[in-house]
């Protein structure tokens, strides 16, 4: 919380399968921590997003950009090609994989893409980190935001959010 300029970050990693149903898709099975970020601005003047800057950092000081729309798609797709022979005389291969249009969906209306927040106003939203490797992703781990600028195009102070805190 920046108690001067009014603006509160809030975090809440959707790290159990309880919390989880929300999605169709099971983005901690294939290594994605959906982190749900609420950006909350009591002050009387809006705040800029349009440069702002999300880093997840491990414990072991590991950072990590959150992962785009397109990052999502390829490893939900997993796309592979069939090796079987084919009967007939040249080559084919039909690679089998994809993504269902409810899921695509459920990306773009779910991720954080806010570009301002208004004066009295909320913005949240989600960012997927790719953890896959990591075996304890939030021992440790602290959240950084920075690019946050109030109505004069002053940046504000960055955000510190320790996520062992959430443990």
């Amino acid at each position: 919380e920046h108690s001067t300029e009014r603006v509160t970050v809030a975090l809440d990693p959707y790290d159990t399968p309880a919390k989880a149903k929300i999605f169709n898709e099971k983005y901690n099975e294939i290594g994605f921590l959906p982190v749900l970020m609420v950006i909350t601005n009591d002050s009387d003047q809006a705040i800029s997003l349009a440069d702002v800057k999300p880093e997840y950092v491990t414990q072991d000081r590991t950072k990590m950009q959150p992962a785009s729309e397109d990052d999502l798609a390829r490893r939900i797709s997993r796309p592979s090609a069939r090796t079987a022979p084919s009967p007939l005389p040249f080559p084919t291969r039909k690679v089998k994989g994809g993504m269902r249009h409810e899921i695509r969906d459920e990306i773009h209306n779910s991720r954080f893409a806010a570009m301002a927040v208004e004066p009295h106003t909320t913005q949240a939203g989600f960012l997927f980190f790719d953890i896959s490797g990591i075996s304890a992703p939030l021992a440790g781990a602290h959240f950084y935001l920075t690019g946050v600028r109030d109505a004069n195009d002053k940046e504000l102070m960055y955000f510190d959010v320790s996520l062992d805190d959430y443990l």
